[in-house]
């Protein structure tokens, strides 16, 4: 269900103009404005759905077939080297607008486009912790 007060739900649907590359049923890829790269696009599902958490399977199943797709056609269109999918779930992970998206970004060689971090190293006390929470939750 479209939520009112939602902008990418108004952009999903269609009532706020994007450059859009592609449109379904069930999903609008746009433009982003405000691109890491050149191509950086955004995969919007034109139903709400807070985040990953909340998606229903089929919905994102779709969204990973779709993708391929969208790098497929753009990696031919743009001849870039790479792409990255970020899909960030909560603030804490960086999610400033609460309607699930997928960035679709293209990479060039020396792009500096900065989604790295510093690789850590995983200890045998939370391999353990991680793998008993895991088993778990099941």
């Amino acid at each position: 269900m479209k939520k009112d007060d939602c902008i990418f739900c108004k952009l999903a649907n269609g009532e706020i103009p994007t450059a859009t590359l592609y449109e379904d049923n069930d999903f609008r890829v746009i433009l982003d404005l405000g691109p890491a790269s050149k191509g950086h696009a955004l995969i919007l599902p034109k139903e709400h759905y807070d985040n990953l958490y909340e998606l229903d399977d089929e919905t994102a199943s779709k969204v990973l077939v779709l993708a391929k797709k969208m790098i497929t056609r753009m990696t031919k269109a743009l001849g870039c080297d790479g792409y990255n999918l970020v899909q960030n779930n909560g603030e804490a992970a960086g999610q400033t607008v609460h309607h699930f998206h997928l960035h679709l970004i293209p990479r060039y060689k020396d792009d500096q486009v900065g989604l790295g971090w510093n690789m850590g190293k995983l200890t045998d006390e939370d391999k353990e912790e991680i793998l008993t929470k895991f088993h778990e939750t099941i």
